[in-house]
């Protein structure tokens, strides 16, 4: 059983008011990994803000240059409790996005942490700082409430997320045995909804594909010569169909999974996804046949066209123009070939009559999960469902990106992913916020899931 009063001290935590003043200390760092200022601001929050928090949980710290030069510093923190009892991996990211400034309602300040009702606004509140600032108090808490965790910690931070997460993946193979645990339990992303206590245990991978239709270096005119010369807008837009339909459903066989897993199926039973006041409506009809919305969006694949153009959209001439372009993202589930994507692509745009269209696959990001039937994501599942009157969403992967990979794929890690945000945070854009229920709710389970992982730890060394 999780002790009542630590439970009740995790709320009155946020209640009191104790867990916004800490967090708006946090959010006053401009730690943007993407501007050249940042870098100081980022070394700031290492150095004042969090190994002060980590050496309070009995850490040793030490910050680790990392081994791209594109990205910036790691600070691993470590309290080693008996040799005998699990150890538990940590992570967070301390970068942010710009704070676009002057773009945020009201006049806020994206540096200034400002509550209007349960809405908490700055930069990072939500990704990721309120979100790592939450595990560390509950941590804190439960030290605080029996002297030790009951297990051995380790935490990983990270300064380069909103840049791609740069070094990261070399940073874990060169130090396995410093990063070396039994599970990994970390928070980033949203959960299902702002009502929805969330676990996911994995994150779907990505690929950006640029589609390149360039026939000639000039346009002509369209009544002179149409019906003459092939129009690259017109080409790229059947390239495109051929690739995924009107109906958004992928015709390409190698950019699908070979199935879903009965397992991913189970989970995602009864699980609703676009919730939350304000959300758009799914569209009847659009993407992947027989499948649920949430199994599209969290066991399947996607194609979606980020951009396309041809000549002045805004100001047409009467020209056939010379080139058009496109660029494409598939957003994919463990097992899809990701490597042989544009091969796949452009043997089916020529056996179609299309090999005049380039493809080049831009970029990547590896998809990965831990296993649903997983005995951690059992454990954690059953841990949380025991401290919420509703149900736990348990995702096989979240929808977007995050480095799992590095954890599951680099370091053998299960991974746990519980979320303190929700889908409409405005990460990313102005008007970040994070949500007090939100916070009030995730320190209640964060502290939760570390009580019981410390009564685990006993359980085994009996």
């Amino acid at each position: 059983m999780i002790p009542a009063d630590l439970l009740a001290e995790a709320t009155a935590h946020v209640d009191a008011g104790r867990f916004f003043t800490e967090l708006a200390a946090l959010v006053g760092y401009p730690t943007v990994s993407d501007h050249p200022d940042g870098r100081a601001a980022i070394e700031a929050y290492l150095d004042q803000a969090l190994v002060p928090a980590l050496t309070e949980l009995g850490c040793e710290t030490e910050v680790h240059p990392n081994p791209d030069p594109a990205g910036g510093p790691f600070l691993v923190a470590i309290r080693q409790e008996a040799p005998d009892l699990p150890t538990v991996l940590c992570y967070g990211h301390a970068d942010v996005v710009d704070g676009h400034t002057g773009q945020w309602r009201e006049g806020r300040d994206p540096w200034t942490l400002s509550a209007d009702g349960d809405r908490w606004y700055g930069r990072g509140a939500a990704d990721n700082k309120g979100q790592h600032l939450i595990n560390l108090t509950a941590l804190r808490l439960l030290l605080e409430h029996r002297g030790s965790l009951g297990f051995s910690l380790k935490f990983l931070f990270e300064t380069g997320e909103e840049t791609g997460s740069p070094g990261l993946a070399e940073f874990a193979a060169q130090h396995r045995d410093l990063l070396r645990a039994d599970v990994l339990i970390a928070s980033d992303g949203p959960r299902l909804d702002a009502a929805t206590p969330t676990l996911f245990l994995g994150a779907r991978g990505a690929a950006r594909i640029a589609l390149d239709v360039d026939l000639r270096p000039d346009g002509y005119h369209s009544g002179n010569w149409g019906g003459l010369l092939r129009n690259p807008a017109t080409t790229l837009a059947g390239a495109i169909s051929c690739l995924v339909d009107g109906h958004g459903r992928i015709q390409v066989p190698e950019l699908l999974p070979a199935e879903l897993p009965d397992t991913v199926r189970t989970a995602l039973e009864g699980v609703t996804v676009a919730n939350s006041p304000g959300d758009p409506v799914p569209d009847e009809g659009w993407g992947a046949p027989g499948l649920t919305p949430a199994e599209r969006l969290y066991g399947w694949n996607t194609l979606e066209v980020l951009s396309l153009g041809a000549a002045d959209i805004e100001r047409p001439v009467n020209a056939i123009p010379g080139r058009a372009r496109a660029m494409l993202q598939l957003r994919h589930v463990t097992g899809t070939d990701v490597g042989g994507a544009a091969e796949a692509i452009t043997k089916h745009l020529a056996a179609r009559g299309f090999s005049m269209v380039g493809v080049t696959v831009e970029s990547t990001f590896p998809a990965s999960r831990t296993p649903v039937d997983d005995p951690w994501a059992r454990w954690a599942h059953r841990t949380l469902a025991e401290v919420v009157t509703g149900p736990v969403a348990l995702l096989p992967s979240f929808g977007g990106g995050l480095p799992n990979h590095v954890f599951t794929d680099v370091l053998g890690l299960p991974t746990l992913w519980l979320p303190h945000s929700y889908p409409g945070c405005l990460q990313h854009a102005p008007d970040e916020h994070l949500l007090a229920p939100v916070a009030r709710e995730g320190l209640v389970l964060a502290t939760a899931l570390f009580h019981a992982l410390g009564q685990r730890g006993k359980a085994a060394r009996r």
